[in-house]
């Protein structure tokens, strides 16, 4: 066992020395890259964790003094994202409930079997980690200046967070890549703000957006006299971003006469200004992105194969939506709820008929696309909530604009689609007027009570969801 410092410990903690050592060896023996420490009491683990941090605690319950329980409160008070298994050698039932309720990951009884001992470390490690990263990024997107961290729950975008990550801790270049509208410049200002270099502003250059004929003077800025209209001195983006990040967006349409300058800045990490005749040191990183085939631009003469290999040190692929089109609930929910606290409008919601049309709907703009008829819909569908037909009106009047038009399908699917989509935005309408009481609703739709209980059930409306805080009423 080790006590060097690392943020993947696991700490060992049981009044029985002799079986907390074995427990320790079994568990360094399964997992050698993980520091594994041995204490004997609540307080002195709690020494430990404060002063380092640590991905596992495996504690007893019972011990002299104050028992795990206590020890459970205390250390995820210190360290929110650590996780913690109780062992026991007499658990019960009640013991169980007590400590999943405490917040404990996991409950052993001894003596401990080999398997079930590493399977639990095993997923206790993978939910440290996971934990650990996301309170990484929720504390970069809270600070100021900084974008929302990158959201969803899909297996492409959880690798895409534990990569983030990982190439935040260090100052290589980074070429990200990705499709138009993925969200590349989010990665880089997430990587930035998660690096070491975070606590400076992020300087950025779009390639396609300055003109060819003063790009270099943008980059490594120019002295006085150095071309018509050089009146003074200027610093470009590559001083500016000395101690801080440099991303180069759509690397891939850099002008070929630019490549060999950049090529040398970052062989020597330094810089001559336009007309200088010194060059100047710089330490900047440097994050470029594109959405062009590098390998595609090499072969035809339009990209460097060295300035290539000197950018790709570390790559980052940024998934396309149809990559990980079960996050779309998610990221539009997000989009609608910062949409309307900018437009300071009343909260709107997507009702399942939307959400249906959206997941369904292909995005050849990716997450930028989404956004933006996000978007679209919170300012032109009125009421509180956004229903499918409101979404499939606006998509016809944003793909053939100055028409009504949006296309043709069977009668009887398209009467009992607008039927359908008039019922439910009619019941959401009708619930929100009487907040949720179905009585008065049937009253004043001229429904019986029960067939409109029936077509709530049917359209899966909660009528409860409208009711004031504290306010209920028999259905």
């Amino acid at each position: 066992m080790t006590d060097q410092l690392s943020s993947d410990a696991i700490l060992v903690v049981d009044d029985e020395t002799n079986f907390a050592k074995g427990l320790a060896r079994l568990i360094q023996k399964g997992f050698p890259a993980h520091p594994v420490l041995v204490r004997a009491s609540a307080a002195e683990a709690l020494e430990v964790l404060q002063e380092r941090p640590c991905a596992l605690l495996v504690t007893d319950v019972r011990m002299p003094g104050q028992d795990g329980f206590a020890l459970l409160e205390q250390a995820i008070t210190l360290e929110p994202a650590l996780t913690v298994v109780m062992l026991s050698g007499h658990g019960s039932v009640e013991s169980v409930v007590k400590a999943l309720k405490s917040g404990a990951y996991d409950f052993l009884s001894k003596p401990v079997d080999q398997d079930v001992l590493y399977r639990t470390v095993s997923r206790a490690l993978d939910r440290s980690a996971l934990a650990r990263e996301n309170r990484l990024l929720r504390q970069a997107a809270q600070e100021p200046g900084n974008r929302p961290s990158l959201i969803g729950e899909s297996p492409a975008m959880r690798h895409l967070r534990a990569e983030t990550l990982a190439v935040a801790q260090n100052d290589y270049t980074v070429l990200i890549l990705g499709e138009s509208g993925s969200g590349k410049e989010l990665v880089a200002r997430t990587i930035h703000s998660l690096s070491r270099r975070g606590a400076r502003p992020m300087v950025s250059l779009n390639c396609t957006a300055v003109p060819e004929h003063i790009l270099e003077s943008e980059l490594f800025g120019h002295v006085k006299g150095a071309f018509t209209g050089a009146v003074k001195a200027r610093q470009g983006l590559f001083m500016a971003a000395d101690g801080s990040s440099l991303l180069l967006d759509e690397i891939g349409d850099m002008p070929v006469h630019v490549q060999p300058k950049l090529l040398r800045a970052l062989q020597e990490k330094e810089v001559r200004p336009v007309g200088g005749s010194e060059s100047v040191r710089v330490d900047a990183r440097i994050l470029a992105s594109t959405n062009q085939r590098l390998e595609a631009r090499m072969a035809s003469g339009e990209f460097r194969e060295d300035l290539y290999y000197r950018l790709n040190v570390l790559t980052v692929r940024v998934p396309s939506l149809r990559e990980r089109s079960q996050d779309i609930p998610l990221l539009a929910m997000h989009f609608l709820t910062r949409t309307c606290s900018e437009l300071d409008a009343c909260r709107k919601e997507l009702t399942p008929e939307a959400m249906d049309y959206l997941c369904s709907r292909p995005w050849p703009g990716n997450v930028r696309e989404l956004q933006n008829f996000v978007r679209r819909a919170a300012v032109f569908c009125s009421g509180s909530f956004i229903t499918g037909m409101q979404l499939r009106l606006l998509d016809a009047q944003v793909k053939a604009p100055g028409t009504g038009a949006v296309g043709f399908e069977p009668y009887l699917s398209a009467k009992e689609r607008v039927i359908d989509d008039f019922t439910r935005s009619y019941a959401l309408s009708l619930m929100e007027r009487c907040k949720g009481n179905v009585t008065h609703a049937a009253r004043m739709s001229g429904l019986e009570r029960v067939s409109l209980q029936k077509i709530l059930k049917r359209l899966a409306i909660d009528a409860a969801k409208f009711r004031p805080a504290g306010e209920s009423w028999e259905e």
